[in-house]
């Protein structure tokens, strides 16, 4: 499986194998513990009705054309928190949650706006935008490195700081992106994203760093809510 990756909240660009997550679907899992406040017959009703979902607004939209989602488990015990967008060899969509991500949620409607907003990464056809600004970020800083007189191994770190930066600039807006578009796969799969968007009261405000990672809780919850506005489920 292929991993370029959308983690849960901060989004970045990896390349590795994802041969070492133990994964299971997601209509197979079921937790051996009784702290999961979500258990995994609701999951999978979740995992249904998102995927429903993400998949009919992929084909509306038609920014990208593999619109089919598999959301999968992993199984790691001591795997933190996270929920990621990948590919797999076919470049079809895939969602894999952790467990203790779906041991965190404290009711459906905030595993299925996670879910969603990992869904609409994909919708949006991320993975290769930000490719694609990272090759651009990329040859703009080779081309300043070269002008300073840089070679080999300068050149290549320029190369990969330009890489870096460019997928930085555009990640918070991503983010956006995604909570807005996720806000509605919510909805469209019979969820209540304003229940759901509450899972961030529990994440660590990032605030407002340049080239931070993720954007301030406070202007994710506002997108949530402009959103829901616009859909009519709030005055």
């Amino acid at each position: 499986m292929r991993r370029l990756t959308f983690l849960l909240f901060p989004l970045v660009l990896v390349a590795c194998s994802a041969d070492f997550l133990r994964v299971q679907p997601a209509e197979e899992w079921s937790p051996d513990s009784g702290d999961f406040q979500v258990d995994a017959v609701a999951f999978q009703d979740i995992s249904r009705a998102v995927g429903k979902a993400a998949r009919a607004e992929c084909l509306r939209q038609s920014k990208v054309s593999n619109c089919d989602f598999t959301i999968l488990v992993d199984l790691n015990p001591r795997a933190p928190v996270n929920a990621f967008q990948t590919l797999d060899k076919q470049d079809q969509p895939v969602i894999i949650f952790t467990r203790s991500m779906i041991q965190s949620a404290k009711n459906p409607d905030e595993l299925a706006f996670v879910m969603a907003h990992e869904t609409a990464h994909h919708v949006l056809g991320h993975i290769a935008r930000q490719t694609e600004i990272a090759q651009e970020s990329a040859a703009i800083f080779n081309d300043l490195g070269k002008l300073y007189g840089e070679d080999g191994k300068e050149l290549e770190r320029s190369q990969k700081l330009g890489a870096e930066v460019g997928v930085q600039v555009n990640v918070k807006d991503f983010e956006l992106e995604a909570d807005q578009l996720g806000t509605i796969i919510t909805h469209n799969a019979g969820y209540d994203p304003l229940v759901g968007a509450k899972y961030f009261d529990r994440l660590p405000d990032p605030g407002d760093e340049f080239l931070g990672t993720h954007p301030p809780n406070a202007e994710r919850v506002q997108i949530v809510v402009e959103t829901a506005r616009q859909l009519g489920l709030t005055e």
